[in-house]
C-alpha cells in the first residue's frame, strides 16, 4: 500500500529553504489536521503560521527571552539567535486544553494536538514540502506563551519548521529494523 510505504520512509529534513507552503496549500494541510482523531470533537488546538523575516526574527527574540527567563545554558542562546533563519515558515501548534471537560481528560486533548501536528507534517510532505518538529524549553517562556495566547492550561506542543529541503538525505533508521523491541503481543 502506498500510504504504508510513505509512513515507513518519512523522516525529518533539517536544512530548509523557500518555498514553504503557500496559503492555498496551507489550507489543505490544515484541513488534514482537522481530521485528526478527536474525542468529543473539541478541536483542542490552534495553529499559528509565522513567516517573513520580521516575524521569524520576532520568534527568535521570544526564544531569547525564554533563555533569559529560564536561565538556560549558553547553547540555547545560540540556537535561539539562529532559529529565525532555519526555515522560511514555522507553524506553531498550541494545545487549547480544557482541564474541566467531563469526558475528555487534559492529556487526551494534548495528544490530539500532537496528532494534528503530525497530520500537518504528513500533509506537507505529500505536497512536496519538508519539515521538522521542535519543542524544548522555549515552549515554557512567559512572553512566548503570551504571544501565542496561551491560557494557564494550554501547551505549545510544536514549532514545526517548514520549507523545501536543500539537500535530501536518505536516512536509514536502524530502529525500524528492530520493531520487536517496541511491540509486545498479548494473546
Amino acid at each position: 500500500m502506498e500510504v504504508v510505504n510513505f509512513l515507513t520512509n518519512r523522516f525529518s529534513q533539517k536544512k530548509l529553504v523557500a518555498p514553504a507552503p503557500n496559503k492555498e496549500q496551507l489550507n489543505l494541510i490544515f484541513k488534514a489536521a482537522l481530521r485528526t482523531p478527536d474525542h468529543g470533537s473539541l478541536k483542542p488546538f490552534q495553529f499559528y503560521v509565522v513567516e517573513g523575516e520580521a516575524a521569524l526574527k520576532n520568534l527568535s527574540t521570544l526564544m531569547l527571552d525564554c533563555c533569559k527567563e529560564l536561565d538556560l545554558p549558553e547553547k540555547f542562546y545560540d540556537k535561539a539567535e539562529k532559529f529565525w533563519s532555519r526555515a522560511p515558515q514555522v507553524i506553531v501548534v498550541v494545545a487549547k486544553v480544557d482541564p474541566n471537560h467531563k469526558k475528555v481528560p487534559a492529556w487526551e486533548q494534548v495528544v490530539t494536538a500532537g496528532c494534528a501536528t503530525y497530520a500537518i507534517q504528513l500533509a506537507a510532505n505529500d505536497l512536496g514540502f519538508d519539515n521538522f518538529w521542535v519543542t524544548g524549553k522555549w515552549t515554557q517562556g512567559t512572553k512566548m506563551r503570551e504571544f501565542f495566547n496561551c491560557e494557564a492550561n494550554d501547551q505549545i506542543v510544536a514549532f514545526l519548521l517548514s520549507g523545501t529541503c536543500v539537500e535530501a538525505k536518505e536516512k536509514e533508521d536502524k530502529k525500524l529494523k528492530y520493531v520487536d523491541d517496541y511491540v509486545t503481543f498479548i494473546s
